[in-house]
């Protein structure tokens, strides 16, 4: 999976050159303002060695779902990012509404200068990777660093496309360090190597246990998806959330992880989430009929950490429990202090996107690596080709 990155091309190459680069701006925006702007700093290494080295930055992103279709929903303009994005860099940044007609702002940018064009999906092609569409995107720029790993897994024009149209198309700094840390998981991983994965469903990780069982030490399961499993051994789950389709999967699972799958030994119940003030722990044998499991109970928390002290790689994806919802945030919380202990003790500690990304809010300077993008993450773990990667230069 070597890619040609951005540190590859001399600099020369790069001054006074336009450089069109895909980052992943598609962040959470409340009354037009910006409420968590992780993705926007994660972006800035790759556009700061651009300035530096005298391109000009034309930046390209997609942001939420739009409705296809004229006129463009306001909602989901990028243009709503201007702001924080500017103070983030201590620069101006040219809006740039229609790539159609943009071409002529690109070429008047200084060196160093930064555009951002408005929400790559408010045009009907993006998502079929369209070639005409990704025509007009090409004409923005003299070169194509793709730094946008959270939709490296889907085909479109500013992501796949484009690469055809516009050399060199490179990584970024960002979607090199993605590819470094998730790659280094399949190919290399210090051992033990432990996989902690939680979150509501095992239909949609299916495919990660499948791909990291034979390449783990032990993989430790959370969250509702635990509960399918708990089905599966014939316990009593009361009124958890289990997926009835799965549970003779689960078993075929749990038949051949031998002793590398490592069930929650207890939980945290209640009569329902709105009742969370009655919760108790019990044992994962003991859910009565009525309750239902929204955490892991103090016993796993302390049989996990054990563990994962011990791991010299760590991969976590997904949360323990009901974490937006206290008590039922101890779990998750409990697994997050173990990787930065582990992290400490000279273990290298990777949390996959999505919910995971939340429950390490403020931690992400004590961790090896938070990776950007959710369904990428587990596309690529599962080894599954991104097409977004594929279609960047090898090395």
């Amino acid at each position: 999976m070597n890619k040609r990155s951005l540190r590859d091309l001399p600099p020369q190459a790069l001054d006074g050159k336009r450089a069109l680069v895909r980052v992943d701006f598609n962040v959470p925006l409340k009354n037009g303002k910006v409420t968590d702007d992780t993705r926007l700093r994660a972006s800035l290494p790759t556009i700061t060695y651009l300035r530096e080295k005298g391109a000009r930055v034309v930046l390209l992103s997609h942001l939420g779902r739009p409705k296809g279709g004229p006129p463009p929903d306001p909602q989901y303009s990028l243009k709503q990012i201007v702001r924080d994005l500017e103070g983030l860099l201590g620069a101006p940044v040219e809006f740039i509404p229609d790539p159609v007609s943009g071409v002529p702002a690109t070429r008047r940018l200084p060196r160093g200068g930064v555009a951002l064009v408005e929400n790559t999906r408010f045009w009907p092609g993006e998502e079929k990777n369209d070639p005409e569409l990704a025509k007009t995107f090409a004409a923005l720029g003299d070169l194509y660093v793709n730094d946008a790993f959270g939709s490296a897994h889907r085909a479109h024009a500013s992501t796949e496309a484009i690469t055809h149209l516009l050399k060199p198309a490179v990584a970024g700094f960002l979607m090199e360090k993605e590819l470094k840390y998730l790659g280094e998981l399949l190919t290399n991983p210090k051992r033990p190597f432990i996989a902690v994965l939680g979150g509501a469903k095992i239909s949609g990780k299916i495919d990660v246990i499948r791909s990291l069982l034979p390449r783990v030490d032990e993989l430790l399961i959370g969250g509702a998806m635990a509960c399918t499993f708990f089905a599966a051994m014939g316990l009593e789950v009361g009124s958890s959330l289990v997926e009835p389709d799965r549970i003779a999967l689960a078993k075929e699972l749990l038949a051949q992880s031998g002793k590398k799958m490592i069930i929650p030994r207890g939980a945290v119940i209640a009569p329902s989430l709105e009742r969370a003030s009655e919760h108790k722990s019990v044992s994962a044998d003991s859910i009565p009929k009525g309750w239902a499991v929204y955490d892991i109970d103090e016993t796993t928390q302390h049989d996990f950490r054990a563990r994962l002290l011990r791991a010299k790689t760590i991969f976590w994806n997904g949360p323990m429990g009901v974490f937006e919802t206290p008590p039922f945030d101890a779990g998750t919380r409990a697994i997050a202090n173990a990787l930065v202990d582990a992290g400490k003790k000279g273990a290298v500690t990777v949390v996959g996107g999505g919910d995971s990304v939340a429950a390490v809010a403020g931690m992400e300077d004590k961790l090896t690596h938070v990776s950007t993008g959710g369904g990428a993450s587990l596309e690529f773990l599962e080894g599954k080709e991104l097409p977004g990667v594929a279609a960047l230069e090898n090395a």
